[in-house]
């Protein structure tokens, strides 16, 4: 299959509580992430993280099903095109 590259888009709330189980989904996918930023929202107790993937499209979507299985986890990606060979 061919891989793209994605740009995912994560918001936590309730950060502090969800943060280890994200953390786990993350690290379970880490082979398929190029780049990894966090920015935390203190004031509204979340977080945003902003993936890069080099995937497929099942890969993605696995990574995308497996967060949003998490309670306050809510996620969108948008593919930007072929990976370079």
């Amino acid at each position: 299959m061919q891989k793209d590259i994605c740009v995912v888009g994560i918001l936590v709330d309730g950060r502090a509580d969800r943060a280890p189980e994200v953390q786990q989904v993350l690290t379970r996918h880490g082979s398929k992430i190029l780049s990894r930023s966090g920015i935390p929202d203190q004031s509204r107790k979340r977080g945003i993280i902003t993936l890069t993937m080099e995937a497929d499209e099942s890969e993605r979507r696995m990574l995308e099903r497996d967060l949003q299985q998490i309670d306050g986890v809510v996620v969108k990606s948008v593919t930007l095109g072929p990976a370079l060979a």
